[in-house]
């Protein structure tokens, strides 16, 4: 008997998942425990292995596409079985029922934004949540309904404009700028035909949305400090040769910056505050997400109670999510509920840049590459190390002097390196 393959649920906020690459084509043989298909959600990617052995019978989700999670993607059986197509239909819709009875009871909604939503005839289960491991909040149900009407007013114009154009069709002017716009679509179609369209799926399009969107619901303001970190790489490197046989204890210039920027938030606590539902949720302890680039796009893996960790367990948490990150081996509880984010362009010979905010978050700090520069010291040029920084910041939030305020502080600490590893 046929055994469907579906579509898993990778984190509570999970409601559908994008076919990367199937590994096995349609009639190939598989044995259970094999990875026959790659699938992604908004934040990671995994292998899915074959439930029996057998032959893989039919995909019913192809490359690119995009399925509901409990979907059936495809099924596995003995050769020479035929599927049923009343099994594969029974199959599909009892799946789908199933799982929209329960998906939206498992969603995280705020109070506020459930009244909303009943209130606008808005569906929770297609709203993505801003808010801590996915909540919904106001906002985003309030996005959602502006969404609609913007698309409402949309065909509302498109239908406008193409009674204009049929009734404007006989005239001659029309009909002339008619035969300019198609010999231009001729050749724009002529000179695409080496062109690939694909559409946007999993993770990419989660990061499409979000950027747009904090972009559109926050009022992000850069600035820029450089700090000399010349003594820091001494320090570093005297730390390096004095614990030259402790192979676990190698620090990068990210583990120093981590840890100044939760000493930074410690002090300047309105840095290290989430803004949702008309509210500043200000947190005595910092989760630090740190932005880590892979194969498909970007995910921000989190430390939490990052302000109870040492210099070296940081260094030691960094580089063990990073690890994974790049492997596709987080949880999804593992990348929300960040408070604050690092995110760093320096490997790239990036100087300054303008991080974009990761909401709820009201603060963001770019790291750019550090370079060589000729500095007066007194009387006398000297060649020291200038690190970039870019600190982003939600001005509906906090102002520009705070702002600035904790940036110093953040240069400040990698100014005085000792402090970072006594403080």
């Amino acid at each position: 008997m046929a055994v469907e393959i579906i579509m898993p649920k990778l984190g509570m906020s999970m409601e559908e998942g994008t076919v990367v690459e199937w590994l096995k084509k349609k009639g190939d043989p598989v044995k259970k425990g094999e990875s026959i298909v790659v699938i992604s959600s908004d934040k990671i990617e995994k292998d899915i292995e074959a439930p029996q052995d057998g032959v893989l019978l039919e995909i019913i989700v192809q490359q690119d596409e995009t399925a509901e999670v409990g979907k059936v993607i495809g099924y596995i059986g003995q050769e020479g079985e035929v599927l049923k197509e009343a099994d594969r239909e029974s199959v599909a819709i009892g799946m789908k029922e199933e799982i929209e009875a329960i998906s939206e009871t498992m969603l995280r909604v705020s109070p506020a934004a459930r009244k909303l939503a009943h209130e606008a005839g808005i569906d929770l289960r297609r709203v993505s949540g801003s808010g801590p491991k996915g909540r919904i909040t106001r906002a985003d149900v309030e996005k959602a309904i502006q969404t609609r009407q913007a698309s409402s007013q949309l065909e509302s114009e498109e239908q406008r404009f193409t009674q204009i154009n049929k009734e404007a069709i006989n005239t001659s002017e029309s009909i002339n700028l008619k035969k300019k716009m198609s010999g231009q679509i001729s050749e724009m179609a002529i000179e695409q035909k080496d062109v690939t369209v694909k559409p946007i799926t999993g993770m990419r399009k989660v990061i499409a949305t979000r950027m747009f969107a904090s972009l559109h619901q926050t009022a992000q303001l850069t600035i820029h400090m450089k700090a000399d970190i010349t003594k820091l790489m001494e320090v570093n490197e005297n730390i390096k040769n004095e614990l030259r046989d402790e192979s676990t204890i190698k620090f990068t210039i990210t583990d120093f910056i981590a840890r100044a920027v939760i000493l930074s938030l410690r002090t300047h606590k309105q840095m290290n505050s989430l803004y949702q539902d008309g509210r500043i949720y200000t947190y005595d302890s910092v989760h630090l997400g740190i932005a880590v680039a892979v194969e498909n796009g970007l995910v921000v893996p989190v430390i939490r109670y990052a302000e109870k960790l040492s210099l070296k367990e940081i260094s030691q948490k960094i580089k063990e999510l990073s690890t994974r990150a790049r492997e596709g081996a987080l949880s999804s509880e593992e990348m929300t509920g960040s408070t604050f984010t690092i995110t760093s362009l320096g490997a790239y010979g990036v100087e300054f840049f303008t991080p974009v905010l990761n909401p709820p978050e009201i603060g963001i700090l770019g790291v750019g590459t550090a370079d060589d520069v000729p500095v007066f010291v007194e009387d006398t040029v000297q060649k020291r190390k200038k690190l970039p920084l870019s600190l982003t910041f939600d001005h509906q939030v906090i102002d520009g002097a705070p702002a600035s305020q904790f940036l110093g502080m953040i240069k400040h600490y990698l100014e005085n390196p000792y402090k970072l590893l006594y403080s």
